[in-house]
């Protein structure tokens, strides 16, 4: 009988994760249930995969301004010219969360052009601060390519990882495996089983019965809105759905529609907990978004059958646009994620088919594909050169013609020279 493998032999293979994953993502996070967390650290440290930055935050962070001086002068240690951009604009501009985020940003792309690592260590204590959240999350959006970034904390933070990994721009490791689902807790069946379909216009069912007393839209949203993050605090929920009132209205608006959701399900689903708010673990939940992004991470770290297997999961999953028939700012933030990530899974099964030879099959799911992102130049190429493999040279140039005149129509430009060029190739 073999035996069980060491510690150290554990702590190696979640170092061999990360050191697989990280130039692929923006953002790696080391889950709170991870039975290595701290071992792991300080075997990055001890031999990183990459260059490496390390910041821990102490007991004082417990604000954006407190963790972004520490963070300054600590890299500034380590690389002596580090913060010169975001000193100037926390100096100037101590409210304007953007700017710091662009000049962090900015300062970061210094620290080197090859992929480095910079890991924020019991990450925990700045999460409860509302300003830490945005920041990080408009960091994130304008992150160097080569600044991955690893956080490491007690509790998972308040981002949008669903979200994140949908648009293949976060992990989430616990030990020494990536997670596709189960990232804000671990369920515990008991109170009720509910079923979430977001991917559509958004319906609810409860023990298998549609939930469908709402009285209005607002309450069945804020359900949804919760299930985009692990917690959420009442001044996130204000600002995302009443951001023109004056918070005292919207904090009582937003105390109606927490009661008209609760009324509706039948039991308290959102509970309260030190300051934020989120599903009451104890339900038994079934969320298609999960499953969705659970079959993307499958398919990206398969390949052949398994892959395409997952892929076509995916795709059968997208039953629509995220929350179709809504255009709240949030909503239409998560709709682009989705909408991104289906495309990416029908291009997926679309280059399995023609490794196989099935072209006309590929065909088919490259359409439905540019039918989702209308300019994405290159799925058109695809499209394209198809037609022309199988024969169908004029539906070739047809579909060029009607792209030409789309761009010119709507962005008032012709095709790209690549574009072109294939269209010259093909009509030529």
């Amino acid at each position: 009988m073999p035996s069980p493998p060491s510690l150290g032999d554990l702590v190696l293979q979640s170092y061999a994760v990360i050191q697989d994953n990280f130039s692929d993502h923006k953002l790696l996070l080391i889950h709170p249930n991870s039975r290595y967390r701290t071992l792991l650290i300080a075997s990055l440290i001890n031999e990183p995969p990459c260059p490496l930055f390390y910041y821990g935050l102490g007991t004082e962070d417990t604000s954006l301004a407190q963790l972004l001086a520490g963070l300054t002068h600590d890299l500034a240690v380590q690389y002596p010219t580090f913060g010169r951009r975001i000193n100037k604009v926390r100096h100037d501009s101590p409210d304007d969360l953007t700017a710091q985020a662009e000049a962090l940003a900015a300062d970061l792309d210094e620290l080197g052009q090859d992929d480095y690592l910079l890991i924020l260590d019991e990450y925990d204590r700045v999460d409860a601060d509302d300003d830490a959240q945005a920041f990080f999350a408009t960091l994130l959006e304008v992150l160097p390519s080569q600044c991955h970034l690893l956080i490491n904390a007690r509790t998972l933070p308040r981002l949008p990882w669903v979200a994140l990994v949908a648009r293949h721009e976060a992990v989430v490791l616990r030990d020494a495996r990536l997670l596709s689902s189960g990232f804000y807790s671990e369920q515990e069946p008991g109170k009720a089983n509910l079923e979430a379909y977001a991917l559509g216009p958004g319906y609810i069912l409860r023990d298998g019965q549609p939930v469908d007393e709402w009285e209005g839209h607002l309450p069945r949203l804020l359900f949804f809105f919760t299930l985009d993050r692990p917690m959420v605090t009442r001044a996130e929920i204000c600002e995302a759905f009443w951001p023109d009132l004056p918070l005292e209205q919207a904090v009582n608006v937003f105390h109606v529609t927490k009661r008209r959701l609760h009324k509706a399900i039948k039991f308290d689903v959102l509970i309260h907990e030190s300051g934020h708010y989120r599903i009451d673990p104890a339900v038994s939940l079934q969320y298609d978004v999960l499953s969705f992004v659970d079959a993307l991470v499958e398919a990206r770290g398969a390949e052949g059958a398994a892959a395409a297997e997952a892929w076509q999961r995916a795709i059968d999953l997208y039953r629509g646009a995220y929350l179709q028939g809504h255009d709240q700012e949030w909503i239409r933030r998560r709709r682009a994620d989705f909408s991104s990530s289906y495309v990416e899974a029908l291009t997926g099964l679309a280059r399995l088919n023609v490794e196989s030879g099935e072209e006309e099959q590929a065909l088919g799911l490259l359409l439905r594909a540019v039918s989702e992102a209308p300019r994405r130049e290159d799925l058109h190429r695809d499209v394209m050169q198809l037609y022309a493999n199988l024969g169908r040279r004029s539906e070739a140039v047809e579909h060029y013609q009607k792209l030409e005149s789309e761009l010119k129509e709507t962005l008032g430009i012709d095709p790209s020279p690549e574009t072109q060029a294939i269209y010259k190739e093909i009509s030529g």
